[in-house]
């Protein structure tokens, strides 16, 4: 049992309203609340499991959000989903036997990746595009994104989005609404073996969810009225931040 004072409890709640509200526009709220729940004292597990439970109630809120405009293609994404389910269920039971040492090394490589691509791609826009692949074809990378996601995860929500407007040819809006439903599966799945295995502080996890809950609603309103004119350049700028700090704990 891991006892923990008020002020942790109201700093991780701050930290998750600023995660949903980043991570309902540009993906990517991970990196403030696992650094945050770290350097608050939870053991690393614990941290990734309680980020789980918080993040799932925050994706729900700006799925939920985004579906009532009608942008969330639930039928069509039957099969990816499960397919990301499985996936990120097995990434998290991988992570427990897997070095964190050897994902970090990788990490900044994959993020610089989505760097380079959201600022050198003029199809990073609303409208939507002539697709490259179909969801057959698509899902085993979405799977691949899931695995990720249940394996560590922040940065998930980035990687789903790019590969939507790159592969699928959508919109970035439209994009990041169905990357909200991805990331609430990858995240429940995951949250599912973190409860299992005794790695979720439950206390901490809701109550950083009503603050995370907070900020996807404001998030998603913003993304929703303002579309790519916002969510670019914030991808960009999580996606960067993102980089530089895998870079420097684990490179330095």
């Amino acid at each position: 049992m891991i006892a923990l004072s008020i002020d942790i409890y109201a700093a991780m709640t701050v930290a998750a309203t600023a995660a949903g509200f980043i991570d309902a526009i540009a993906g990517g709220g991970g990196l403030i609340t696992v650094p945050a729940l770290l350097a608050a004292g939870i053991p690393p597990f614990a941290a990734l499991g309680t980020n789980k439970l918080q993040s799932s109630f925050s994706v729900a809120m700006s799925c939920y959000r985004f579906a009532r405009t009608g942008l969330v293609d639930f039928r069509g994404h039957v099969w990816t989903v499960l397919l990301i389910f499985v996936a990120a269920f097995a990434g998290a039971l991988a992570v427990q036997s897997v070095s964190n040492a050897v994902l970090g090394r990788v990490m900044p490589l994959l993020i610089i990746g989505v760097v380079a691509y959201v600022l050198l791609s003029p199809r990073m826009t609303d409208d939507d595009s002539h697709d490259r692949l179909g969801w057959c074809a698509y899902a085993p990378l979405a799977g691949g994104i899931g695995f990720y996601d249940g394996f560590f995860g922040p940065g998930a929500g980035s990687f789903y989005s790019t590969s939507l407007v790159a592969l699928r040819g959508m919109g970035l809006t439209r994009a990041a609404a169905n990357t909200k439903l991805f990331n609430f599966t990858s995240n429940f799945a995951a949250l599912v073996l973190f409860a299992l295995g005794g790695h979720v502080l439950w206390l901490l996890g809701l109550v950083m969810a009503v603050g995370a809950m907070a900020g996807a609603w404001i998030g998603s309103h913003v993304a929703i009225r303002f579309g790519a004119r916002v969510i670019r350049p914030l991808l960009v700028t999580i996606s960067l931040i993102l980089t530089g700090k895998l870079v420097w704990e684990n490179f330095f």
